[in-house]
């Protein structure tokens, strides 16, 4: 079992930035890719951003170049730094992590961008 608690959040003007975290707790050793989701109103939840154990990235092709994604295995923490931020960019981000095939979340932060 792994237990997540994301941070950060809250209202940003376009074009600002926006940095969330995630602390995972419990078996945090058997995390292999850890993630961040969003969901929009009405819409499906959607891959943002994820990174491997090893450090290896993917991103949405609507946030490369903006967003970067990053891991503190000591920690045990994934951030989510969000840079010239879109009205369109507005959900509730939700952390994942995955431990051979069985997925974790949290409990979901609010991301508002502002036009």
């Amino acid at each position: 079992q792994v237990h997540l608690v994301e941070s950060g959040g809250g209202l940003v003007q376009a074009g600002g930035s926006q940095g969330l975290s995630c602390a995972a707790s419990g078996a945090t050793s058997s995390i292999t890719t850890m993630a961040w989701y969003r969901q929009a109103p009405g819409k499906q939840r959607d891959l943002v951003a994820s990174i491997t154990r090893g450090g290896m990235t993917k991103y949405a092709l609507s946030v490369i170049g903006r967003f970067t994604i990053s891991r503190d295995s000591a920690k045990n923490t994934v951030f989510l730094q969000m840079n010239s931020l879109k009205p369109e960019d507005t959900a509730v981000y939700y952390c994942n992590a995955d431990i051979w095939g069985n997925s974790y979340w949290g409990q979901g932060t609010q991301v508002t961008v502002s036009s």
